[in-house]
């Protein structure tokens, strides 16, 4: 693959693609996180796309991009989750056999869902092995397509496409929190961002375990951390992709952090206040809008709700955890 950074050409061209695909997920506000936070804030639900995340859309549009005479060998993906089911999905949609390399320790519910669209499930671990490595290997031995979880650039204009719906819908936005793992959403985001709404800062937000990003833009290059551990698991890296790395570098304002009880709680108020189910790594941009609220009286926030693939055992076991310590 050749090292291309994306534009926001790219992104426009990515929503056509998958226009027929994905879903354009609604934009909810709530009157009680307003009066809790001094905002107007809107919260673009990527926990109602297809497949229960944002992630649909650079899989959908990374798949559309592939030659078709490639196309027949299949795809190969590494994710924790959300890719995994994301990918899986798209490849049922469009015929094309998946393999999915997953970690061990991966939710049961997500590793069920993406077995459940198809596709062969490979199992690694997270702390001694390496994925980029063995999806490689992988790909080589059938000729197919891997296509990554964040650092392709098909797949960062397909995420893109999230913000892009949501500028269209509320208008110009002065600050936009999104979540950060890999890079390719909060990339994407920026793009998007940049060129429909030029004023806003765009914000990463990382699990404060694994603030890789963080480190990264403070030092003017990429970092690489010891796993992270989080209950953010769709955050769970160790660096930041190379494509997206210069995009955020150019059009990110800053990276912050929360903490994993802060994402539990938020996770609480979105299910109590909301009737929003929420996975903690999607509740990483409202929960640093709570923390950062004295600065941001009066703005026009945005936030995606990234994805909302929680297991509901899991789900409960971590409110009432919160319950139980009085947080």
């Amino acid at each position: 693959m050749d090292f291309i950074i994306p534009a926001f050409s790219d992104v426009h061209a990515a929503s056509e693609r998958i226009k027929p695909y994905a879903h354009r997920t609604p934009v909810v506000t709530s009157r009680t996180f307003d009066a809790m936070t001094g905002t107007t804030t809107f919260f673009k639900c990527e926990n109602l796309q297809r497949s229960g995340a944002f992630k649909f859309r650079g899989a959908m549009n990374a798949i559309q991009c592939i030659p078709e005479a490639a196309r027949k060998n299949g795809v190969v993906a590494y994710s924790s989750g959300n890719h995994a089911q994301a990918l899986a999905y798209a490849a049922q949609i469009t015929g094309l056999p998946a393999t999915i390399i997953m970690p061990e320790d991966a939710p049961e519910l997500k590793v069920k869902a993406t077995r459940g669209y198809g596709a062969n499930v490979v199992f690694y671990n997270r702390y001694t092995e390496n994925r980029e490595e063995i999806g490689r290997r992988i790909a080589a031995e059938h000729g197919a397509t891997l296509i990554p979880p964040y650092d392709h650039p098909d797949v960062i204009a397909g995420q893109g496409t999230a913000a892009a719906e949501l500028i269209e819908e509320v208008g110009p936005l002065d600050v936009l929190y999104v979540p950060l793992g890999g890079g390719g959403l909060l990339a994407g985001t920026a793009l998007a961002a940049a060129a429909l709404s030029p004023d806003c800062k765009v914000i990463g937000v990382e699990p404060e375990a694994g603030n890789d990003g963080q480190q990264s833009l403070a030092k003017g290059e990429i970092v690489t951390i010891p796993v992270p551990r989080s209950i953010a698991d769709g955050a769970i890296v160790t660096h930041i992709g190379m494509h997206n790395f210069p995009i955020l570098q150019d059009k990110v304002s800053s990276i912050t952090t929360v903490t994993d009880e802060q994402l539990v709680s938020q996770m609480a108020f979105f299910a109590e206040r909301m009737k929003l189910v929420v996975e903690p790594t999607g509740c990483l941009g409202a929960a640093a809008v709570l923390k950062d609220a004295d600065s941001l009286q009066g703005a026009r926030v945005g936030v995606i709700l990234s994805g909302g693939n929680v297991d509901l055992r899991r789900f409960a076991d971590l409110i009432l955890a919160m319950a139980g310590t009085g947080a």
